[in-house]
């Protein structure tokens, strides 16, 4: 027999890792004073893009020192842009243990074609970082958003490395404390933890990083919309706010509000915070439910953002037709949307916990979860 529905709903059912939750606070009138059909080349739209860089090196505790840029096509972008104007003055060492990096591992062995070394793992496990050759070109996810599993420190990367440190932390970002002194390029996105608008995508180099630019030309030719040096020196004006291309104003706006929300519930240390309560949350149910568990199998390395489960439960005949059943179920009733495993990750669900979701959300969801299996679970016995 089904449970009963739970008498309970999540106010907000959007779980979604991407674009994901906006903040609580959010208001779309706020967003009335975007500078539109203006010019972002005018002093008011680059006065807005340079605060948007600013407090987010505030907020983040970015050095003085280490550049920030609003580039173009999310992290996505920002990550191709440093790999083809960074990568092959040395050989590159490739980690990987969910898609994303798997598609980082593609670009360089099939694209730009130089000298690599490949390090994977299967998904819900990591790479030994330790193993890594840091005297070449190390690029690595730091949370594995279709896995659920990020770095656990940056302890084992080397203050005295002679390669850069090219770090994807789209997910991770303002959800983890970034170890800056340990990466050289970091890249995330707006939509990810702040739950900003897609398309623009943030990249922040260290020192050494801008003297590769300054000091290698890639044997490549590179495209306008990569192309962070002009002469052999740096173009300091992405990194002031002038972009290589239009950016939308009112994305900067939604994302100058988010970055407004992160203060006022205590910048990087609250929104860890914020990330850490909604995983425990999850966790607890997870301890006493033994049909599910967490994908990654360490807990030290599970992620507080992307938090992703997979059904546990010899009954179910067929684990990937189980879990978009659950999602589906889920979504219909409106109390957990976009949930479901990512497309090249193994079957299960994907739950997205960062700062911009409440826990008291997450708490509601997790007796529909229950329920959707417990349905679900009669439903194939009726079936068989």
């Amino acid at each position: 027999m089904a449970m009963t529905k739970p008498a309970s709903r999540p106010v907000n059912p959007r779980f979604s890792s991407g674009p994901c939750a906006k903040p609580p606070a959010h208001d779309l009138a706020k967003l009335a004073s975007a500078p539109l059909g203006r010019s972002h080349r005018a002093a008011e739209g680059k006065a807005k893009l340079l605060a948007a860089i600013e407090t987010t090196r505030e907020i983040l505790g970015v050095p003085a020192d280490y550049r920030i840029g609003i580039v173009p096509a999310s992290d996505t972008g920002a990550f191709e842009m440093a790999m083809w104007s960074l990568l092959g003055e040395r050989p590159a060492e490739m980690v990987a243990w969910e898609s994303f990096g798997a598609g980082w591992v593609t670009d360089v062995a099939k694209q730009l074609r130089i000298a690599h070394t490949v390090h994977t793992a299967d998904y819900g496990e990591i790479v030994d970082m330790a193993a890594l050759n840091y005297d070449r070109d190390v690029c690595f996810t730091w949370n594995g958003t279709t896995s659920g599993v990020r770095v656990a420190s940056g302890d084992v990367i080397p203050a005295d490395r002679a390669g850069l440190t090219l770090c994807d932390a789209t997910s991770a970002a303002f959800a983890v404390d970034l170890p800056w002194d340990k990466l050289d390029v970091t890249t995330f996105s707006w939509q990810k933890v702040l739950g900003g608008e897609a398309a623009h995508g943030m990249l922040i180099l260290s020192p050494r990083a801008v003297e590769r630019l300054e000091s290698y030309t890639p044997a490549w030719p590179m495209p306008k919309i990569f192309r962070l040096t002009k002469g052999g020196k740096l173009i300091e004006g992405i990194f002031k706010g002038e972009t290589i291309n239009t950016p939308s104003m009112l994305c900067v706006e939604d994302y100058l509000q988010a970055l407004d929300w992160a203060k006022s519930v205590g910048g990087l240390d609250g929104l860890i915070a914020r990330a850490d309560a909604n995983t425990a949350a999850i966790s607890a149910f997870v301890e006493t439910h033994d049909w599910i568990d967490f994908l990654a199998t360490n807990p030290a390395t599970r992620s507080n953002t992307s938090v992703c489960l997979k059904f546990s439960d010899d009954r179910i005949a067929d684990g990937a037709a189980f879990a978009k059943a659950v999602a589906k179920r889920l979504a219909d009733e409106g109390v957990a949307l976009d949930i479901g495993a990512y497309r090249d990750a193994p079957a299960g669900l994907r739950i997205w916990c960062g700062g911009t979701v409440e826990t008291s959300d997450i708490e509601a969801m997790l007796p529909w979860l229950e329920w959707a299996f417990e349905t679900e679970i009669a439903a194939q016995s009726v079936d068989a």
